[in-house]
């Protein structure tokens, strides 16, 4: 609801909003100044929210999480790698153990130490069952081998994809910060033009707007054109725009259907 400046002419819904039934009052140059400091406000919001959503800032957040992916899939392959790499070592620290016992037999078998002919036998059997023996472990350390080999191939791919993830991550962070100083430029010359008109403003009617403006969505003042409040973008009625028109120079009205500021 609308209403004229002065403590006879305020009504009820002017009396909520305003202690004492009073309502806050400028001139229309004043009520122009608002509208053009409400402006600024709106330019600079924009800007905040390009900051906010800048596609080179998106794109970062990306490569940022496909860096962490990265360094992911490097920890597993790794473990995977350390384990083969483990085994291999087991498998042929096995092979090497036989074959030292193999050596070790065949030095008596040969070496004219023992002549007992079942012993001779047995020291032949058991050698024939080391070499079998360390024939498997051979076989199981060339699985192990070729197990190996694409895993490491993987940590190849995974180094090269970080590296030129790195360079993507760098040429992002410099397109955000030069996009950032772009719009912080616009942001300091908006701020520096809604300072200079601000200033201007009544207390009380600077007050009223920037309270309108937090809690109606960054909007407390808007004008009217053709009937129609351009904050809310709904229609008054007309017989409500009609008072509106025939108000005093310098009375402040309010949109019946947000309660934002008027400029008319």
């Amino acid at each position: 609801m609308s209403s004229p400046v002065g403590p006879q002419q305020g009504n009820h819904s002017d009396d909520r909003r305003n202690p004492g039934g009073q309502s806050p009052s400028a001139d229309p140059g004043g009520l122009r100044t608002l509208l053009e400091v409400q402006e600024h406000d709106t330019a600079l919001d924009r800007l905040r929210h390009r900051r906010q959503t800048l596609p080179e800032r998106t794109a970062l957040d990306q490569a940022g999480q496909q860096m962490a992916e990265l360094a992911a899939r490097w920890a597993e392959a790794e473990g995977r790698l350390a384990e083969l790499s483990q085994g291999q070592a087991h498998v042929e620290a096995d092979i090497a153990s036989v074959g030292r016992r193999i050596v070790d037999i065949e030095s008596r078998l040969y070496g004219g130490m023992v002549s007992a002919s079942r012993e001779l036998q047995a020291m032949a059997a058991e050698v024939q069952s080391l070499q079998r023996r360390r024939t498997d472990m051979e076989d199981r350390a060339l699985e192990v081998m070729e197990q190996t080999e694409p895993v490491e191939a993987e940590l190849v791919a995974i180094r090269e994809e970080r590296a030129s993830m790195e360079v993507t991550t760098v040429r992002l962070e410099e397109a955000v910060a030069a996009a950032e100083a772009v719009i912080d430029a616009g942001a300091v010359e908006e701020s520096s033009a809604r300072a200079a008109l601000a200033i201007q403003l009544p207390g009380e009617l600077k007050l009223r707007y920037e309270a309108l403006r937090k809690s109606l969505g960054g909007v407390g003042a808007a004008q009217l054109v053709n009937g129609c409040c351009q904050g809310c973008h709904l229609r008054l009625p007309a017989i409500e725009v009609d008072r509106i028109r025939h108000l005093p120079p310098g009375t402040v009205a309010t949109c019946e259907q947000c309660d934002r500021i008027l400029v008319y």
